[in-house]
């Protein structure tokens, strides 16, 4: 089975453009066109698809999603390669998934104190802490 560009699109809820994009900085180097000209996907282009749509949302940058793409089409002797750059990718996505949890900390906290009974006096003894430490400090309160 095949498919057209609009239903890979529709697949992984990108657009077109995006996928034609991709296409253009050499990161599709696999999919073939029909007749007509027009890229068709087959189920192992999606298979390759999936790894450089995963990579792009964890944040990898074009120019090394290429150099993936790139070492997987030159067949097995990259395999090495491939998988140092992945390692590196994974490590800066631990690193990534550590602040996001340092942040969701941080919000679930707030969210705390908002959804507590004296959430008002908690925030106006916060907010006077703030005023007394610029007052010490003699500076001006911001806006």
């Amino acid at each position: 089975m095949s498919y057209t560009i609009n239903q890979v699109a529709t697949m992984f809820d990108i657009s077109a453009y995006t996928i034609r994009f991709y296409d253009k900085e050499g990161l599709l180097p696999f999919v073939s066109r029909n007749k007509s000209g027009n890229r068709e996907f087959t189920e192992s282009d999606l298979n390759l698809f999936k790894i450089i749509y995963c990579l792009k949302n964890t944040g990898m940058q074009i120019k090394d999603i290429k150099k993936y793409i790139d070492l997987c089409m030159e067949g097995t002797d990259t395999i090495d390669i491939r998988q140092k750059l992945l390692t590196e990718h994974r490590s800066e996505i631990i690193k990534q998934m550590d602040g996001l949890k340092e942040n969701l900390s941080l919000i679930d906290a707030k969210i705390e104190i908002y959804k507590s009974p004296d959430a008002v006096k908690i925030v106006n003894e916060q907010l006077k802490k703030a005023y007394d430490e610029k007052r010490k400090n003699n500076l001006q309160q911001a806006l």
